[in-house]
């Protein structure tokens, strides 16, 4: 029977891609012919496979090129809310895609069905593309995919994104760490602030800067509990709402203001929160797309002082 079309597409990519192309390319007609030879006499059905990528804080043109490699290979793109609609249409255009996005205070999609659509999907044969922003293993539960893949025997590739804090205080221009401000960096899941693991303690020693993740609905729980745990209220502090968005905000306060401004702004999901002295060296964010461009390369819209 004739061979699916995805099926003989999936083929001929891998010879492409392949030792027979690598054959091709330097004059070895005859050995190039011997591959093909070979690999359709010897035709099996296409091996599935899972790629957990990260797509970064959502300025498609920081995606990492491997990234994009995948994302044109793959199949099926299981992709989470917070990938920018940008990074997404770098996809194949055939990819079957599905939103298996999790949106607070709203139904979500349990990350059991997560797992059960990448087994599932691979198992067919598919090259599936787990979509995550930021950085798979930075609160991304890539971890807990590539557990499930390697226990059903999926071969999987992790590619690495720049990750949400990363991204945001370099739309920010501000440094994590600076020499005399801060001589290192946290970052912690404020989606879990209110539990008791949380050492508030540590987070509010001086000379470092915290990264607090998911942090618009906890800006009232943080700054409480730092202040508690003895941490200057005049520590200056940023709120980076969508940073490399093209609507992207920021808003700067002291830690003792934060409840209050944040509150006043309105902020929504994503928001960072970072403290520690290093927030002063914020760089104004351009008020016109296309006139100034910051130090990630995002064409920054707003801010809110």
């Amino acid at each position: 029977a004739m061979p699916a079309i995805s099926d003989r597409m999936r083929f001929w990519e891998r010879m492409l891609s392949g030792p027979a192309a690598t054959r091709a390319l330097a004059g070895d007609a005859a050995g190039a012919d011997a591959q093909l030879r070979e690999a359709l006499a010897n035709r099996e059905a296409p091996r599935g496979e899972a790629y957990l990528i990260g797509a970064g804080p959502g300025d498609p043109d920081l995606l990492t090129f491997r990234a994009q490699q995948l994302l044109q290979q793959a199949d099926v793109v299981l992709y989470d809310r917070l990938v920018s609609p940008a990074v997404l249409d770098r996809a194949r255009r055939d990819a079957v895609r599905i939103n298996v996005g999790k949106l607070p205070g709203h139904h979500e999609v349990t990350q059991n069905h997560i797992n059960a659509l990448l087994v599932e999907h691979a198992s067919r044969g598919a090259r599936v593309a787990r979509l995550k922003g930021g950085d798979p293993f930075v609160f991304g539960r890539g971890g807990e995919e590539l557990q499930v893949l390697r226990d059903h025997g999926i071969p999987a590739t992790v590619v690495p994104g720049i990750t949400a804090g990363l991204g945001a205080a370099a739309a920010a221009g501000i440094p994590l760490t600076h020499r005399g401000l801060a001589q290192s960096v946290t970052f912690v899941t404020a989606t879990g602030a209110g539990s008791v693991d949380v050492d508030w303690t540590a987070l509010a020693r001086r000379n470092q800067t915290v990264v607090f993740y998911m942090s618009a609905a906890q800006v009232d729980l943080i700054a409480r509990s730092l202040q508690e745990r003895g941490l200057d209220p005049s520590t200056p502090v940023a709120l980076l709402e969508r940073a490399t968005w093209p609507d992207q905000r920021i808003v700067q306060a002291t830690l003792g203001e934060l409840a209050s401004v944040a509150r006043d702004a309105q902020l929504k999901s994503p928001t960072l929160l970072v403290v520690g002295d290093v927030t002063a060296l914020a760089v104004p964010l351009a008020t016109t797309a296309g006139e100034e461009r910051n130090a990630a390369g995002t064409t920054p819209r707003t801010q809110d002082r």
